[in-house]
């Protein structure tokens, strides 16, 4: 195929893109089993979150955090994936994956991965976590190991904080069994009437809004919860649940114990909604909320204690099969884990880290406050959260225009954001200024739906446009369009990010954002917009590449023009960094190129159904994954365009559900800084003396996180850190 090249006017040489994705044979035939399997591929990634908690040389309390972690990605996989996949084999609907597995022999080796991962986390912590944080002073300690002064203070606060809060429930012919609720922890508890030989089963749940580890004070006097952190002269803690089952005996006044465990159910809470037959999504998305709670039982944690006849009757009357059992040392369920990660110990953490102001912001810095619309109006500003402070960029920038009189209009995306938003704030006062507001609500961001129905209400309370987008299409573009009035013109100014607009987790998450008020740009979003609120379905885009309609093409065709170019003796290389890769057909885009010899480094931070480095079909496929203090986010696609490379950032991954059933936006990076600047973030994520795990040709990760002398590698977190720092900007 012939192609031209054409200079744009920003001066930047771009080359033309094919019309369709199949210009060029694939010089081999690719084979079956090409791709990785996506379930097993995650418990890949939880693996090595699992290896950042066995890593003795973290921070001791950082590594008992990563280890919650663990077990909350644990129990959202059970909950979604899991039972997605349980229920497809029940209603005789599920298919072999493309991994070629059928979809028991995938159910298999989850159940065999998951139970060989919780053993292992398991014994990470009781024979490596809690013998170091021992060390420091900080012991998880039993009822039996504590002073009789020390058990004396705790019953008065059981008496106090506990006793009034629980209800222990009975099975008999009075009594049928109890519904337990998914990921609650429960005492099972047999008890006998001393008049007579037949014991009896109970159930306690250990109340969810009581703090799960009680801290004891040197003195031995118990913490309330919500009580501030322990200083730094040592702590004992004891779980709820042991000084629970020390006073059953006040549960169960005139009554023998005979045995007592605990156990714990997942369900199934993945949620279906018709929006079609849904007059009111909102009301439809309540009633499916109200639903979830219900969900069968798909796995159960029981504490190896538990006697074969209790853990019979789980199974009975929970109707769940034996392999679905983990049997573990308590304590169960390690979330709890993070009020001891939260202690205020500063040597046992990571190094305290505070996001300075980008330099483009500080520059316009008044004695005031920093004038956000005016370094937009000066030159693109590309930011790199968390490094650049989210409160002195976009929440600022939100602000500012939500209070500036000349501001007319605001128009915003809410996927997920923080329980008391100022993003929210903003919004409301804009609507209560008199200017005209949209907020673009997404209701089913997985396990943020209450939330965000919540936040929904309150901004249409507040006059606020609310429409909850495309039926049938979840939201999930990063995208603000701000519209002002300028000496008789209207300017519009635009973020376009890769995270959440989220105060909170933009401290935690890793992830690029555009403010720009290039034209283009902003007629992309009035157009977005529109189609999102109203009816445009014919819409067309300058910068903005959107799903579902033109993302999957789009990237393939890039891809593509990089064969054309390698052919054509042109520099030629693509560069990804995503959350996720399992899309099939950009996978074998991919795979042509690399058997046409293009280049290609991707950093994958969770699942990756790609194959890299196989002969004759990934060779020149390089795959690293980064994890480490905050997640990485960042969605970014580059392509070397003859030597004029083309970058993209935005909010897809590659995914079916992002390139099929989300609308997601990506924008094209134009400015020289910019490029170059994201270039050099690839290359050092993917050099080989940066810290991080590498994917093999078989399918499995190496981990690469020291040298050939046990050195450290580079972490690229503390690196940029270390960047940021030396900007001197500090957050104000």
């Amino acid at each position: 195929m012939s192609h031209r090249q054409f200079t744009s006017e920003n001066g930047i040489i771009m080359t033309t893109i094919p019309d369709t994705a199949t210009e060029h044979a694939a010089p081999a035939a690719l084979p079956k089993d090409r791709f990785g399997d996506r379930e097993l591929s995650w418990l890949a990634f939880n693996e090595r979150v699992l290896e950042l908690s066995e890593d003795s040389h973290l921070p001791l309390l950082e590594r008992v955090r990563f280890c919650s972690i663990f077990s909350s990605n644990l129990d959202e996989f059970f909950m979604v994936r899991v039972a997605g996949l349980k229920r497809r084999i029940d209603a005789g609907l599920a298919v072999t994956t493309a991994s070629g597995m059928t979809p028991r022999q995938v159910l298999e080796a989850i159940e065999a991965r998951a139970h060989e991962l919780m053993r292992r986390e398991a014994q990470c912590f009781v024979e490596s976590i809690q013998p170091a944080l021992g060390s420091e002073g900080i012991s998880i300690v039993h009822w039996d190991q504590l002073e009789e002064s020390e058990q004396d203070r705790l019953s008065k606060y059981f008496r106090k904080q506990v006793y009034p809060v629980l209800t222990p429930l009975a099975v008999d012919p009075a009594h049928p069994f109890p519904y337990i609720s998914g990921l609650s922890l429960n005492l099972a508890v047999v008890v006998r009437d001393p008049e007579t030989p037949k014991s009896l089963f109970a159930r306690v749940k250990v109340p969810e809004m009581l703090a799960r580890f009680i801290g004891v004070d040197a003195k031995g006097k118990p913490r309330a919860p919500g009580a501030p952190a322990l200083d730094a002269g040592g702590a004992s803690f004891v779980p709820l649940e042991d000084v629970i089952a020390h006073h059953l005996a006040d549960l169960f006044p005139g009554m023998v114990i005979e045995e007592y465990s605990t156990f714990r159910v997942t369900r199934n809470e993945d949620m279906e909604v018709e929006e079609d037959d849904a007059e009111n999504l909102l009301k439809a998305m309540e009633r499916e909320l109200l639903r979830r709670r219900f969900g069968p039982p798909i796995r159960l944690e029981v504490a190896e204690s538990m006697s074969s006849h209790v853990r019979k009757l789980l199974l009975r009357e929970l109707r769940i099969s034996d392999r679905e059992v983990y049997s573990l040392p308590e304590p169960l369920d390690y979330r709890g884990l993070n009020i001891i990660a939260d202690l205020g110990r500063p040597e046992l953490l990571y190094p305290p880290f505070v996001p300075t102001t980008h330099p483009q912001l500080a520059e316009v810095e008044s004695a005031k406050a920093t004038d956000i619309l005016a370094a937009i109006r000066a030159r693109d500003i590309l930011l790199h959260h968390p490094y650049d402070s989210f409160s002195t960029s976009v929440q600022t920038f939100l602000s500012q225009a939500a209070a500036d009189p000349r501001v007319l209009a605001i128009k915003q995306t809410l996927y997920r954001t923080s329980g008391d938003s100022p993003i929210i704030d903003s919004l409301i006062d804009a609507a209560q200024a008199g200017k005209q507001v949209l907020a673009l609500v997404e209701l089913k961001a997985r396990f943020d739906e209450q939330a965000n129905i919540s936040w929904a209400r309150k901004l249409e309370e507040a006059g606020v446009h609310v429409v909850y987008g495309i039926v049938g299409l979840k939201t999930h573009c990063k995208l603000l369009l701000v519209v002002r009035q300028e000496a008789g013109v209207l300017r519009r100014y635009c973020h376009v990010g890769t995270g959440n607009y989220n105060p909170k987790t933009a401290r935690q998450y890793e992830d690029f954002g555009l403010l720009t008020c290039d034209p283009d740009v902003g007629q992309d979003l009035t157009r977005l917009f529109n189609q999102l609120s109203g009816w445009a379905p014919s819409s067309s885009f300058t910068r903005l590449v959107v799903a579902p309609t033109e993302l999957r093409r789009g990237l393939i065709s890039r891809i593509e023009r990089e064969v054309t170019n390698f052919k054509a003796g042109y520099e030629a290389w693509i560069k990804i960094k995503v959350n996720s890769v399992v899309d099939e057909a950009v996978i074998d885009a991919l795979y042509r190129a690399s058997q046409a010899g293009v280049p290609i480094d991707m950093v994958v931070r969770g699942i990756c159904a790609i194959r890299a480095g196989v002969s004759e079909m990934s060779e020149t496929i390089r795959v690293r994954s980064i994890l480490g203090r905050f997640l990485e986010h960042a969605r970014l696609y580059a392509f070397a365009n003859a030597g004029a490379p083309d970058v993209l950032i935005g909010s897809a991954d590659l995914m079916h559900r992002n390139l099929d059933r989300r609308v997601e936006a990506l924008v094209n990076t134009t400015d020289a800084g910019h490029i170059a600047e994201l270039l050099d973030m690839m290359a050092l994520s993917m050099d080989d003396s940066t810290a991080s795990w590498h994917l093999r040709a078989d399918g499995t990760w190496q981990a690469h996180r020291f040298d050939a002398d046990g050195r450290p590698l580079t972490d690229i977190q503390e690196a940029l850190m270390a960047r940021q720092r030396r900007r001197g900007v500090r957050l104000r």
